[in-house]
Order: structure tokens, then C-alpha cells, then sequence
């Protein structure tokens, strides 16, 4: 059912996902799933912890291909892997990303997961500064614009401002790229 409510939110949004068309999708009779699912939140929040998940791997893997003392480049693939991830599946980003879609806070996974994702971004950038990587900057403040960076890029690609900038669809990846190195060339000592 899970897959299944993937699948409905892929299809239409979010907002099409309900346990009815999710159950009817995966085969399941109509009164079984609210044995396992009480309500459309609570479907929302296992779908939601599915998509955290394959967010949460593709940032691994983007992660575990670099070497493990270049801050600023884990960084880099960090918010590439997030941003890349965010393009190919809109919907599944909207799940996590959205808290007025359901109560984030009552799925741990989803909430656990998407704090470890915050705090890998601050502690990345602060080994930089610990290691003298980064000028003369206010590391709070390169922290918090690192995430909205990353963030920012991803919504304005879900919320459909990119082509108002010149971006075409096909295009997203590697503006994101360049965005990103701006900002890292920008941060790094000189």
C-alpha cells in the first residue's frame, strides 16, 4: 500500500493520495487497509518515511564518493544528491518537505531523518571552518544559507519558478551545480 500511495502521489500530488485508491491500486480489499492505516495521515506518513528513506540513500551514496576529509566537497554532493533527488521525484519531496500535508512530528522517521539531513549540512560546513576552509564568513550564517541553497533550488523547481528565471527543465541539474559552486567558491577561502 505503500508503494501504492507512492505511486497515487506521483501520479496526482499529494493531495491524490487517499487509503481507498491506494488499497484499490495494490489489490486490497476496501476495508482491510484501516487495519494497518487508521487514516490518510496515517498512509501520508508511512509513504512519507519510504520517500525519506530513498532520499536519505541517495544522499549516502552521493556521499560515500567522496573522500571523507574534503568538507566542502561532501557538501557539494550533499546538496547535489538533494537537489537531484528533488527534481526526479516532486511529489515524494512534497510528502517530506510539507508539514501541512500531515504531522511530521509524530513520524519519527520522517522528522529523525530530515534533522540528520540538516545537521550533516551544519556539520560539514563546520569542519570547513575548523579546518580553515571557509573566509572570513559568519559559519551560522553560512550554514543556514548552505541549507536554503539547497532547499530553495529544490521548491522552486517543485513550485515551477525555474523556467521564469530562463531554466529549462532539462536544465535543473547542472543550474543546480552551478548554483551550489557559486556559493562554495564564494564561502571558500581565498
Amino acid at each position: 500500500m505503500v508503494e501504492a500511495a507512492l505511486a497515487l502521489a506521483a501520479d496526482g500530488g499529494p493531495v491524490a493520495v487517499s487509503v481507498r485508491e491506494a488499497a484499490r491500486r495494490a489489490g486490497v480489499s476496501p476495508g482491510a487497509p484501516f487495519r494497518h492505516f487508521a487514516s490518510r495521515d496515517a498512509l501520508l506518513a508511512a509513504a512519507a518515511a519510504e520517500a525519506q528513506r530513498r532520499f536519505r540513500s541517495e544522499i549516502d551514496v552521493a556521499l560515500s564518493a567522496c573522500p571523507g576529509d574534503a568538507p566542502l566537497l561532501r557538501f557539494r554532493a550533499l546538496g547535489l544528491a538533494y537537489v537531484r533527488w528533488a527534481v526526479r521525484n516532486p511529489a515524494h519531496f512534497e510528502i517530506i518537505s510539507t508539514a501541512s500535508l500531515f504531522d511530521h512530528d509524530a513520524s519519527g522517521a520522517v522528522s529523525d531523518d530530515n534533522a540528520e539531513v540538516i545537521t550533516m549540512t551544519e556539520r560539514l560546513l563546520a569542519e570547513a571552518a575548523a579546518r580553515d576552509e571557509l573566509g572570513n564568513v559568519d559559519l551560522k550564517a553560512v550554514q543556514i544559507a548552505g541549507r536554503a541553497l539547497v532547499y530553495g533550488l529544490a521548491r522552486m523547481k517543485i513550485d515551477g519558478h525555474l523556467p521564469r528565471w530562463g531554466v529549462a527543465p532539462d536544465e535543473m541539474e547542472r543550474m543546480a551545480e552551478r548554483a551550489i559552486d557559486v556559493f562554495v567558491d564564494g564561502i571558500s577561502r581565498r
